[in-house]
């Protein structure tokens, strides 16, 4: 693990680590941090050459806002699980991302969200599956993790869940969104062309899939993770990928680390992504880098490409991908925010 101050934190570099994992690690070493934050908003084919000044800002702003949200919490001296709640609800509410009001749309012309939250102190968690109507999927999972008896719940009866506690609900129309239609039209025109012509119509990993989630570490050394998502473009209705699956794409253990990953759900549910960070460490002896290295060399060997956030118990944090970008940033009790998208 690199040591790095409060002061190097500006200084950080990518290095190629397996096969084609881009990392990036921070340990709090010598300095004053009492708590750690880590975002993201999707990892994929996303190329500088491609993405105009004024999209990226926006993109920055995005993950800039998320961790303000969940910094404010920590800084007050509030808990890691209110933290990544707050940082996915602002991801979820800002359409640049696929979650909430930016989720892309199934091949039926819907919107199906998952998302899930974990609370490593207690190992309890929430989630939710196939829901079309609940304007931020992340505060019903925590609902469901701390109002119901159960961890998961799907569809008509997670929205009626919500209706009852209080959550809100909103008209489907409210997550239409231009590029997303124009994505799923893209699609769609690709699998026709594939069959009629034989041609394929290529679409950015960007436009196919995504996802937004948070990792943190209070002032009092208890973990938790939140992921969000969209789900992937043109997928037919009921697909549930790995956010809301807990050992997959979410988890978290005080006695290990809290993890958020994002990519190709069903390679990542295959190779237990986030349960095998953990596991690594706890039977392994691993540090959080060389586990999270591990784990998601597994998704990569199945086939599946994308990334992860996380932090252990001693607040090292660890941002890998193996795709050409992530939308990420972390933030230290210092306030400094650093935020990165390509390589």
């Amino acid at each position: 693990m690199v040591k790095l101050t409060c002061l190097a934190i500006g200084c950080l570099a990518f290095a190629l680590c397996g096969m084609v994992a881009h990392a990036q690690e921070i340990s709090p070493g010598m300095n004053s941090q009492k708590f750690q934050l880590v975002v993201h908003g999707g990892a994929g084919t996303i190329e500088r050459s491609k993405m105009t000044p004024e999209n990226e800002q926006e993109y920055r702003a995005g993950i800039e806002n998320a961790l303000r949200a969940g910094c404010k919490i920590l800084q007050g001296g509030g808990s890691s699980l209110a933290a990544v709640e707050a940082s996915v609800r602002v991801l979820e509410d800002d359409p640049h991302f696929n979650a909430g009001k930016g989720s892309v749309f199934t091949s039926t012309g819907t919107n199906e969200m998952d998302a899930a939250i974990m609370d490593g102190k207690t190992l309890a968690a929430g989630a939710v599956a196939g829901i079309e109507h609940v304007r931020n999927p992340i505060i019903l999972a925590r609902a469901i993790m701390e109002k119901s008896k159960h961890v998961m719940m799907i569809g008509a009866g997670a929205e009626e869940f919500a209706k009852r506690n209080g959550i809100e609900l909103t008209d489907a129309k409210y997550f239409f969104t231009q590029d997303r239609w124009d994505a799923l039209q893209k699609m769609k025109a690709a699998e026709k062309a594939g069959v009629d012509g034989g041609k394929k119509f290529i679409i950015s990993d960007a436009e196919q899939h995504g996802t937004v989630g948070a990792v943190a570490r209070d002032a009092q050394e208890n973990l938790a993770a939140a992921t969000s998502t969209g789900g992937t473009t043109n997928k037919l209705p009921g697909r549930v990928g790995d956010s809301p699956v807990i050992g997959a794409g979410t988890y978290a253990d005080n006695a290990t680390c809290a993890v958020s990953c994002t990519g190709d759900g069903e390679f990542f549910i295959r190779a237990a992504v986030a349960h095998q960070v953990s596991a690594l460490m706890e039977l392994r002896g691993m540090s959080l880098s060389e586990a999270a290295k591990r784990a998601l060399a597994q998704a990569q060997k199945l086939g599946g490409t994308g990334g992860l956030i996380a932090v252990d118990k001693n607040g090292n944090v660890a941002l890998l991908f193996n795709t050409s970008g992530m939308y990420r940033g972390f933030v230290g009790e210092d306030g400094k925010f650093v935020i990165e998208i390509y390589k």
